[in-house]
């Protein structure tokens, strides 16, 4: 069973941090690009940070400069340091990936993604 699960996520103070960590498990042959996404209530899912198979990042405009997206190959782990936390920040934190899954002899890309997790930026 291949699968992605995030945690970290929590009630955190305006101008706090929080780390989101999203492990992948399961018959995995490599890990491509990883990724964030969130959802607030009643909105869109948006893109927030990506971090390539080379290390390459991207971030949202929202959130360069405060977020930071890593990520451990060894350990099949991605993770999104969030500093200095707004209220705006407040949603469901997805973890995405692009995944090649061993598939009988073979394997295979898909494309995964995990449960979320919820942050809460709140006085």
């Amino acid at each position: 069973q291949v699968q992605l699960v995030e945690s970290g996520g929590g009630l955190v103070q305006p101008g706090g941090s929080l780390r989101l960590s999203c492990a992948a498990s399961g018959s995995i042959f490599s890990i491509n690009a990883m990724g964030w996404y969130r959802q607030a209530p009643e909105k869109q899912r948006e893109w927030v940070a990506t971090i390539t198979s080379g290390g390459y990042t991207h971030y949202a405009d929202s959130v360069k400069g405060r977020f930071t997206i890593s990520r451990d190959n060894a350990k099949k782990l991605a993770y999104l340091q969030m500093n200095s936390l707004k209220p705006e920040d407040t949603a469901v934190y997805y973890c995405n990936a692009e995944l090649a899954v061993v598939v009988g002899g073979g394997r295979q890309v898909n494309d995964y993604w995990g449960q979320g997790t919820q942050v809460t930026v709140s006085s």
